[in-house]
């Protein structure tokens, strides 16, 4: 089945957030999450390098709209329910439909860090693939050193499956990194 087909929804929630896939208009907010984290973002995150503007971070979250649209891959915003402020960017990557195998990616809006909300969201994100997408697998990977995402991993019951030595290079294209691959399968 072509996965343009595919109908599931584009928004959901828990006790304390609202996760929806991104729409034109997004930018500006996810803009001033980026720069408001740009310390943090930088040792782990690529895109935290590039020079970007508010148009530029406009056109994104228009191509994550039509990714997400086309199946191509999940972008999700989580935003506080209450106030309606974004507090992270997450998603389902590195997508496989025939095996029905995803990988959640996410960052915090270090405003926000430190209140369990990314641990709630990897948790609804992770019940979202596997009861709406019926997963098979769902994977989270993450530099060996990013004590951080790793956590996050571990408190919503992830399995460390292994850990892939010299994987990949640093964000600084200076050291060989290790990635760790968590992982829950149905």
């Amino acid at each position: 089945m072509n996965p343009i087909l595919i109908d599931f929804p584009s928004e959901f929630e828990t006790q304390r957030l609202f996760i929806r896939m991104p729409v034109p208009g997004d930018g500006k907010m996810v803009y001033e999450s980026k720069q408001a984290s740009q310390n943090e973002l930088l040792p782990w995150m690529p895109f935290a390098h590039s020079e970007q503007n508010e148009d530029d971070t406009e056109i994104n979250i228009r191509e994550a709209h039509v990714k997400f649209l086309t199946r191509e891959d999940l972008r999700l915003l989580v935003f506080h329910k209450e106030t309606g402020v974004l507090i992270a960017n997450a998603g389902l990557h590195r997508i496989d439909w025939e095996v029905r195998r995803f990988e959640i990616g996410y960052w915090i809006d270090s405003r926000f860090s430190g209140k369990g909300y990314m641990t709630e969201a990897a948790a609804a994100i992770a019940d979202f693939a596997f009861q709406e997408l019926a997963a098979n697998r769902v994977e989270i990977r993450c530099d060996a050193k990013n004590v951080k995402s790793r956590a996050v991993a571990e408190r919503i019951g992830f399995e460390l499956e292994g850990i892939l030595k010299k994987d990949s290079v640093d964000v600084y294209g200076k050291e060989l990194r290790d990635t760790c691959v968590y992982a829950k399968v149905r």
